[in-house]
């Protein structure tokens, strides 16, 4: 059997092939065309920059007409730009496309200059005539297998369309080039192996390597937390550091030591991350590896079932009705974990003291839920003069005492005041764990508020 033979084309030339049929891209069993948009703003700025496009595979009849046998969606987005009026999306990437824009003179005489375009929201008749010509002449490799029928081309078509385009989390990975390298090092040590709920799809797939980056994020630029795993990667690669990569790979280290077959599913594709990232706030607290251990076991057996944070929800329901990757949802999971885990590590006790109960243990007896309805209300005004969202003083694992707080200053008639003594407390006060000890050290530093403004007034 003879070789394929290679033929080259202008894409003005190969376009014009196709629409006059002399290219043909109907086979029977090429499968109709699929492409985003992004897939097509990609492919235009790839010809735009002169860059590389994988050769279009063609098969030859008897008569010489030509039929597509890979590259079907290659033509059609390319036709869909040149012919049929699509305009390039305000989404794609790298839309600054330079060229020289040639330049003529009173005397007629011809220079180029350096130039950039802007192709967002533009068409092909919309491009400068430079960049019109630049397409036009792009160079398009073909390979051509002559001698063909139906059914050689429709197994032409099976062989080369026989594999599986990158998924969402395999093409974030590409935004990280910087660490790329050094997260697949990372992958390769026995905790992914041993101590993970990954299975064998999940790690072809990709879904690992999301689950560092989403680690990372977490652990070190919670602030910035990205829900798309791209833009997450891409944050990551200006902004992370090696130095954060040594600390994780510290991490997974010592993991591998005391994480063992019960608790391992907790490292699972959904919220391995948010596991990973109460580690490093574990590694704060000075304990035991092994006791980060027994805290997951007891949060198996106890805590997920059987606790609530401050706006009394289950672990298990503070994402339900919310996308489960979403920054509330991870801060507020990550915290309500810290809050139960420093209660453990404190005093093996589960933490299930509520607001209301504070309250009606230092405040007012006869507090009802009407009353504790307010209070919330009137806590989530009060929270506005705090800046940083990220405050710890706004967690869930905090709420119980803020809310207590904020019904004795109602008692007493001052909650106006206790919006500017907050303001001031929330930036240098200590908070406690334990949720009746941090109300009785917030009063008593409120009442030493209150007793010098009383004093000035």
């Amino acid at each position: 059997m003879a070789r394929p033979r290679k033929q080259t084309y202008t894409l003005d030339m190969y376009l014009k092939k196709n629409k006059k049929g002399d290219i043909d891209n109907n086979a029977d069993v090429q499968r109709n065309f699929a492409w985003s948009n992004a897939q097509i703003n990609e492919l235009v700025v790839t010809v735009l920059t002169d860059d590389y496009i994988p050769p279009i595979i063609l098969g030859e009849e008897e008569d010489s007409k030509l039929h597509i046998v890979d590259g079907g969606c290659r033509t059609a987005a390319l036709r869909k730009f040149r012919e049929m009026n699509y305009k390039i999306t305000a989404s794609v990437e790298n839309s600054l496309i330079p060229y020289k824009k040639k330049v003529v003179d009173k005397k007629g005489n011809i220079t180029y200059e350096d130039a950039v375009c802007d192709i967002r929201n533009k068409t092909f008749e919309r491009l400068p005539e430079e960049l019109q010509e630049k397409f036009d002449e792009y160079q398009v490799e073909t390979v051509i297998h002559e001698s063909c029928d139906s059914t050689k081309i429709s197994g032409y078509i099976k062989r080369y369309n026989n594999h599986v385009a990158m998924n969402t989390d395999q093409k974030a990975f590409t935004y990280i080039d910087r660490f790329a390298g050094r997260i697949r090092e990372i992958l390769d040590h026995r905790f992914f192996v041993e101590c993970t709920g990954y299975s064998e799809k999940d790690k072809t797939k990709g879904t690992v390597e999301r689950m560092v980056v989403e680690a990372m994020m977490c652990m070190n630029h919670l602030s910035a937390w990205k829900t798309k795993p791209s833009d997450a990667c891409k944050y990551l690669n200006v902004h992370a550091t090696e130095e954060e990569f040594d600390k994780f790979e510290e991490y997974i280290q010592r993991l591998e030591k005391v994480i063992t077959e019960d608790v391992r599913d907790l490292f699972s594709k959904k919220e391995a991350f948010v596991f990973l990232a109460l580690f490093a706030r574990f590694t704060k607290l000075q304990a035991k590896d092994e006791m980060f251990a027994d805290f997951l076991r007891e949060f198996i057996s106890s805590y997920r079932q059987g606790s609530r944070n401050g706006r009394g929800l289950l672990f298990d329901e503070i994402d339900k009705g919310k996308g489960t990757k979403s920054r509330q949802v991870v801060r507020d999971k990550l915290e309500m974990l810290e809050g139960l885990m420093v209660q453990y590590l404190q005093n093996g006790s589960r933490p299930s003291v509520t607001a209301k109960d504070i309250i009606e243990e230092y405040v007012d007896a006869g507090v009802d839920d009407r009353d504790m309805e307010l209070y919330e209300l009137l806590a989530n005004e009060a929270s506005e003069v705090i800046k940083d969202i990220d405050s710890r003083f706004l967690s869930d694992e905090n709420r119980p005492s803020f809310v207590a707080l904020v019904g004795y200053a109602a008692g007493e008639d001052t909650d106006q005041l206790l919006k500017e003594w907050l303001a001031v407390f929330e930036r240098k006060g200590n908070l406690l764990p334990d949720q009746e000890e941090n109300f009785l050290h917030m009063k008593a530093e409120y009442d030493k508020y209150l007793v010098k403004y009383r004093a000035s007034a």
